[in-house]
């Protein structure tokens, strides 16, 4: 309709112009140029309808655009916080191997310290068993020396085992009252002799805190641990 009434009014003007009816050539003439328009008008809608469609097609491009741009932020945000959190986990362990790493070292020199001061202890031993094997091997199997004939023998004393001549008191099997007695040991002493039975040497008495030394060495001669 709107082609329609611009032909006519390009039909009016002309007419209007001459004055005098159209001829066939301006009316064709005419009616060419409206078809001309028409087209360009056919052509200018067209280029409308397509930049239209271009301009809904970026429009959502440009919303899929954003709902990416916010789903790729989320993500950031997610990994952002994933690795805070992964390394706020590693420097707790850090913190925590780095504790048990000095604990562990600790324990190394405890252990250490403890090993040198049992080293020493049993170095300190071994002189004190060589010691003893030494005294063992020395010493004569008779004690009792021979009696002169012109010399009275005076009586016998039961006191003690070294004044009657008596063998010495073999610690693997004298009683606790025999030690008391014969030894003058206390009856907690006798006791402790009797509970860490047996002995291979005498010196073991001293070498495992049995008796002080000082009560060791008043009581050393009176004293064996048997054949």
């Amino acid at each position: 309709m709107r082609m329609k009434a611009t032909t006519a009014v390009l039909l009016a003007a002309a007419v209007g112009a001459s004055g005098c009816m159209v001829s066939k050539t301006k009316y064709m003439e005419a009616v060419a140029e409206s078809e001309a328009a028409k087209t360009d008008l056919e052509k200018t809608r067209a280029m409308k309808t397509a930049l239209e469609q271009q301009v809904k097609s970026l429009k959502d491009l440009n919303g899929k655009l954003g709902a990416d741009t916010e789903l790729v932020q989320a993500e950031l945000q997610r990994i952002k916080e994933r690795r805070d959190k992964e390394r706020e986990s590693i420097e707790e362990r850090v913190h925590e191997l780095e504790s048990r790493n000095r604990e562990v070292a600790g324990l190394y020199r405890a252990v250490k310290q403890e090993y040198e001061e049992l080293k020493r202890a049993h170095e300190s031993l071994k002189v004190t068993m060589a010691r003893y094997q030494k005294e063992l091997k020395e010493r004569p199997r008779a004690m009792t020396p021979p009696i002169p004939p012109s010399s009275p023998v005076p009586p016998a004393r039961a006191s003690s085992p070294s004044e009657a001549g008596l063998s010495p008191i073999n610690i693997n099997t004298a009683s606790a009252n025999d030690m008391v007695l014969f030894l003058r040991l206390s009856k907690d002493l006798a006791e402790r002799v009797i509970v860490n039975r047996p002995y291979r040497l005498k010196g073991e008495l001293v070498a495992k805190n049995i008796l002080p030394k000082a009560t060791f060495d008043s009581i050393k001669d009176k004293i064996s641990v048997g054949q």
